[in-house]
């Protein structure tokens, strides 16, 4: 998508595979900082403090991660370190697990002296593929908007939680390709933003890259979105997922839960959008995925721009106070209306995705 009018990717590979280069989603809105990872720990450690977040995109710099220690060293027992080191950063996101699968299934059958530029190519295909999906996903949720402006001829409100936009993808978002599309469509459409906090992803990366590209949009406190419902502020709810159960249980950043429930209670549509490796069918239903539990001071402090202009970290709670942080939770299938997914809009049923990915088969777990 668009930073300062050029297009832009979240990440890229230096052109002579010396690195990959990220945006730090630590420093923004900010600061824009590009930083360039040069080894397996500068993958492991972007993705475990954030610098890279979403799904698609912790898969997409972890297969990078792996062409980065082949490039040190080929052989096969680098290649089950490197993959073990990498799915070990992050729990919840399935997309990581499935991009070192198949990274793995896809070099360890060649020879070493093949590994390091096969590696580097694969990962570059992924992340192309990446870009596909997501625009298919664009296409296909582009419809709901078009569909409800068609219904009352003015501006489509959709609300979101968290930042499944391009900055949690390599390009295009999940929950935020319909709109990008339907905005650049010339369908009006205006984005409710929610803070999401903790680490306020909302406010910090979604209101963000929508004013980059020049959506409309007003960024709420979380608390406010059943009070718009309630009013009628919102057309739809699009969230994105980091992993999706194969009955439709869908995992997302902590909070989407309530914005569901608050939708069922106002009779607002309420969709997730999910491309294909995001969907764990060895998962019969949510209760199976795993929730990262990150650290307190995400909870008890808060980081922001000075008026100096410098950025800060300030403690919002008593020093005496704990925290708890899970940083998702699961939607219930049943509270879904629908998941876009590259393949089109289907029920938030394992029948439902299994019409979509028949290739999948059934749920291979009890």
């Amino acid at each position: 998508m668009n930073i300062n009018g050029t297009p832009t990717r979240t990440i890229r590979p230096l052109s002579d595979h010396g690195g990959v280069e990220i945006i730090d989603q630590t420093l923004l809105p900010h600061r824009l900082e590009f930083r360039t990872l040069r080894t397996l720990e500068d993958a492991a450690e972007a993705i475990s403090v954030m610098r890279v977040r979403g799904a698609p995109l912790i898969g997409a710099a972890a297969a990078y991660g792996v062409a980065l220690a082949l490039a040190e060293e080929a052989s096969e027992s680098r290649l089950e370190t490197a993959c073990a080191r990498l799915l070990a950063t992050r729990p919840t996101a399935v997309n990581l697990r499935w991009a070192l699968e198949r990274m793995q299934t896809h070099l360890a059958p060649l020879p070493a002296a093949q590994r390091g530029e096969a590696a580097w190519n694969a990962a570059a295909v992924l992340c192309d593929e990446d870009v596909v999906l997501n625009q298919s996903i664009g296409r296909h949720g582009m419809e709901l908007i078009k569909w409800k402006h068609e219904q009352s001829s003015r501006t489509v409100n959709v609300m979101t939680h968290c930042n499944a936009g391009w900055l949690a993808t390599v390009d295009w978002g999940t929950a935020l390709a319909p709109v990008y599309t339907a905005f650049d469509a010339g369908i009006p459409v205006h984005v409710w933003v929610s803070e999401t906090r903790p680490r306020n992803q909302g406010a910090a990366l979604t209101a963000w890259e929508l004013a980059q590209h020049g959506v409309p949009h007003t960024l709420v406190a979380d608390n406010a979105a059943g009070h718009l419902m309630l009013h009628g502020q919102v057309d739809l709810v699009i969230v994105g997922a980091d992993r999706a159960a194969s009955n439709g249980d869908v995992a997302n950043k902590i909070g989407t839960y309530l914005k569901a429930l608050a939708a069922r209670d106002n009779g607002v549509p309420f969709y997730v959008a999910v491309p294909g490796p995001t969907i764990d069918w060895r998962l019969a239903d949510g209760s199976g995925i795993p929730i990262e539990e990150r650290a307190a001071h995400e909870v008890t402090h808060i980081q922001g721009q000075a008026e100096d202009g410098g950025v800060t970290s300030v403690r919002l709670a008593p020093a005496q106070s704990g925290a708890a942080n899970p940083a998702f939770d699961v939607t219930p299938a049943r509270l879904v209306t629908g998941v876009i997914t590259e393949r089109g809009i289907c029920p938030a049923t394992q029948e439902g995705l299994a019409q979509r990915y028949p290739e999948a088969g059934v749920c291979r777990t009890a």
